[in-house]
């Protein structure tokens, strides 16, 4: 499923939490914030945490500001998502963050369900962009 070209695909999406920034893209260049963030806090202090999380939460707001005005108003029906499009690139970029720890660090089984998790919540950005920008889900705080 491809999604228009006003939101990333999940290639790229996932490309930007690994650091490469192909293209001028602000939901990229946020999702890649996000995960260095999420890099930090894997062994921050408290102290730092806090700091951190108010800096996701910057991010997510920059992202949420973007999605609405590049895409179009949902249709009447359209059905309400649980979250907005930044959480779930903050998301993203924590499952993200955590996998690649997962690489030094974890038993085979941790392993194996980090990058599992990343994967399926990579495959539901994806279908939810599609619906979004087709107009047949809108996201909360949309009009």
């Amino acid at each position: 499923m491809t999604t228009s070209a006003s939101l990333p695909a999940k290639q790229q999406v996932l490309q930007a939490c690994r650091g490469e920034l192909p293209e001028n893209n602000p939901m990229l260049r946020c999702a890649h914030k996000l995960t260095t963030l999420h890099e930090r806090r894997l062994g921050a202090g408290q102290e730092d945490v806090d700091e951190i999380d108010a800096a996701r939460a910057n991010l997510i707001r920059e992202i949420d500001r973007w999605i609405t005005v590049q895409l179009p108003p949902a249709h009447g029906a359209a059905h309400i998502h649980t979250e907005t499009l930044g959480a779930v690139i903050d998301r993203l970029a924590q499952f993200t963050a955590r996998a690649y720890a997962a690489l030094a660090s974890a038993s085979e089984w941790d392993l194996w369900d980090a990058w599992q998790r990343l994967a399926e919540l990579a495959v539901g950005y994806d279908d939810l962009a599609a619906e979004v920008s087709a107009g047949v889900r809108r996201l909360p705080g949309a009009s």
